[in-house]
């Protein structure tokens, strides 16, 4: 009884494992119109925390380039990441986005999918209070 125990106990460790580290890394978008550009990236790290940078070039905004930052922590459940961000310790005058009721769908290729099929692995935020995070789905590089 021990032995099947500690292999289920095994077995549910090394995939909670395995899923948190396919997660993380970086993530990118950018977007490129005729008078504007936008840069996102978003850094998942190991132990559960995220950065996230957002660059603005707008030829007719004033002024013309602007930064945005956040930071916080990530968890996951089955393939929904939610964000959070603690008011005391990850807000100052440079992370300024706040993250709170964010959440975002990892969407990558299925291992049992055997065709030629290309799905690129990526973050789509389905759920953000940051109105312009909606919809955005950022590349896994």
């Amino acid at each position: 009884m021990k032995k099947i125990l500690l292999v289920i106990l095994s077995a549910f460790c090394f995939s909670t494992f395995a899923q948190s580290e396919k997660l993380d890394g970086n993530y990118n978008l950018s977007i490129e119109t005729e008078n504007a550009s936008f840069t996102y990236t978003l850094i998942l790290q190991q132990d559960g925390t995220f950065i996230f940078h957002s660059y603005t070039n707008n030829k007719q905004a004033i002024p013309p380039e602007s930064n945005t930052y956040g930071k916080g922590t990530w968890t996951s459940e089955k393939n929904i990441i939610t964000f959070s961000a603690n008011p005391n310790t990850d807000f100052n005058e440079k992370h300024t986005l706040d993250f709170n009721n964010s959440k975002a769908r990892f969407i990558s290729k299925s291992p049992r999918d055997k065709s030629d099929k290309v799905v690129k692995t990526r973050l789509q935020f389905y759920k953000s209070d940051i109105f312009w995070m909606q919809g955005k789905e950022l590349l896994k590089q």
